[in-house]
């Protein structure tokens, strides 16, 4: 499961951080998690409950926040969501979410058409608050 792996990842830079930085310490980390990442928010959350107990620098909290899905076309600069994109079925959007990547097989640009845009935001996991205590 690569929640653990994520997981593990995550309080490893946070200690590092905190001890980067002289705090001993964490009173709170904010993770935003790509709305196009394949994800099991509850493995993840428990996960990080798990390695929370036994790391090094005290961690008090942790919240997680889904970061949505933009699109931002090359052609013409419309952006949108992959909320806004009707006629998708429940297989496709499975198929985003595993291997994010062949969002280009099933998107165009709703205003123009293009195939050609970039994904701006909704990839990935990352770090996006650390409150040292």
């Amino acid at each position: 499961m690569h929640e653990w792996a994520l997981a593990e990842a995550v309080v490893l830079s946070v200690v590092e951080f905190a001890r980067s930085r002289g705090a001993s310490r964490v009173r709170r980390v904010v993770v935003s998690l790509g709305e196009l990442q394949a994800i099991d928010r509850e493995i993840l959350s428990f996960a990080l409950e798990e390695l929370r107990k036994g790391s090094p620098v005290p961690i008090d909290e942790f919240v997680l926040e889904e970061e949505e899905a933009v699109f931002r076309c090359r052609a013409c600069g419309f952006e949108w969501r992959l909320r806004d994109v009707g006629g998708l079925g429940e297989e496709v959007r499975e198929y985003i979410h595993f291997v994010p990547e062949v969002v280009h097989t099933y998107l165009r640009c709703p205003r123009c058409g293009s195939p050609d845009f970039e994904v701006v935001r909704g990839r990935g996991v990352r770090i996006k608050e650390v409150v040292l205590g």
